[in-house]
């Protein structure tokens, strides 16, 4: 594939506002995980929760879409410049050039859950909900195509938690087919009753802050975050412009491999078809990858077939890291936090230790970094497989 230039990219999480917090944040090895107070939610588990959304309300004129997914959109947007950089590129390249394509899992789940709390005992009314702007997925589209003022293709992907790093693949065949010239890519989800009950019907959630790789790791931590990244024609006015070292999607892999509605292959065989694929995609080999985020879910099935399926196609020595002890499991946006923390990797030269993972699983076979540690890369690889068998590997590298 054609490399695109990442211009800019932002995120909100647990661990704060801002990609320096996020650097920061994981640099001390800290998570952002805490124990779940979240709606009165009667669910022993930890979280990653976002504070403030409930007092921030959206841009006046988008009053019609505000839910709490939205909120989190709008602050992710307003961090590191990355608004300002997509209106210049907006002045540079027109709102028809540009796409939007974002990834959500819940959307805006949480606006309906609080509507049905209201709704009228006699006709069962619900007050002040509007479906299209809020709970509808793709309500999370339209309205950050609407804060930033563009008017190109825009789509919403929701394949669980691959959603928001399937976004790259949407955004390369839409600048490769020539219908944009850049794109807002990124996915953002928000915490809601639905997932905390619904994951700990699955029993899936972790009683503590979650332990990924860990032997003694017994599920799932749920947080909440937004993601965007700029992407960018690698021939035109923003490569030229771009510093030395600048970050570039390379390679992009995809698989379905359908095992199971939650459970991956025991060997991790979509994962695998997936980072062969990134590789294949990017023209590298193996051994040019020199840093893995790793899925990493903290769940018993998850890590182990991840771990096969990395040290099948890598071997047992390139550093990997999990890092969703950090952030928690950010769903439909965990794509996007980890593709910037795989970025982040390459720009400071720091690969990120595994919060709360005491040591590492000996069946888990690839080799998960405890600490971090300074490492200059050219290249590294994210992964994100969702239910179903929606598998999808990005190559990031520095150009």
């Amino acid at each position: 594939m054609n490399p695109l230039i990442v211009s800019s990219f932002t995120g909100v999480s647990c661990l704060g506002a801002g990609v320096e917090a996020w650097s920061t944040a994981l640099a001390g090895r800290r998570s952002g995980l805490r124990p779940c107070a979240f709606e009165d939610v009667a669910v022993n588990t930890f979280i990653g929760e976002v504070p403030g959304l409930d007092r921030s309300p959206v841009r006046a004129d988008l009053a019609a879409y505000d839910c709490r997914n939205n909120r989190l959109a709008e602050d992710g947007l307003k961090q590191d410049g990355f608004l300002e950089a997509v209106l210049d590129t907006r002045e540079r390249l027109g709102a028809k050039r540009i796409a939007v394509i974002l990834g959500t899992s819940t959307s805006g789940v949480m606006q309906v859950e609080r509507a049905y709390q209201q709704a009228d005992p006699t006709t069962g009314a619900l007050p002040h909900f509007y479906y299209p702007e809020t709970q509808n997925s793709y309500s999370l589209a339209a309205f950050v195509r609407r804060f930033l003022g563009l008017s190109g293709p825009a789509y919403v992907i929701s394949t669980a938690c691959s959603s928001s790093a399937k976004v790259f693949g949407g955004a390369a065949r839409l600048i490769e087919a020539g219908l944009a010239d850049a794109a807002v890519v990124g996915g953002v989800d928000s915490l809601c009753l639905t997932t905390l009950y619904g994951f700990r019907s699955l029993e899936l959630l972790s009683d503590q802050a979650c332990r990924p790789f860990d032997p003694d790791r017994n599920g799932i931590s749920i947080g909440e975050g937004a993601g965007f990244a700029l992407l960018t024609r690698a021939d035109g006015a923003a490569a030229r412009a771009a510093p030395r070292d600048a970050i570039a999607l390379v390679g992009i892999g995809e698989s379905s491999d359908a095992y199971h509605m939650s459970t991956p292959h025991p060997e991790g065989l979509g994962a695998t078809l997936a980072m062969q694929r990134a590789l294949a995609t990017a023209g590298l080999a193996p051994t040019a990858i020199g840093y893995i985020n790793l899925h990493g879910t903290a769940t018993r099935t998850n890590d182990v077939a991840e771990g096969r399926a990395v040290a099948r196609l890598f071997g047992r020595e390139v550093p990997c890291s999990a890092t969703k002890g950090s952030t928690g499991h950010l769903l439909g946006a965990a794509g996007i936090a980890e593709a910037i923390i795989t970025m982040l990797s390459l720009r400071n030269g720091w690969l990120p230790g595994t919060a709360n993972t005491a040591r590492v699983d000996p069946e888990c076979v690839c080799r998960v970094l405890l600490e971090g540690e300074a490492a200059r890369s050219r290249y590294a690889l994210s992964n994100s497989f969702g239910f179903g068998g929606n598998n999808c590997s990005l190559v990031f590298g520095r150009i």
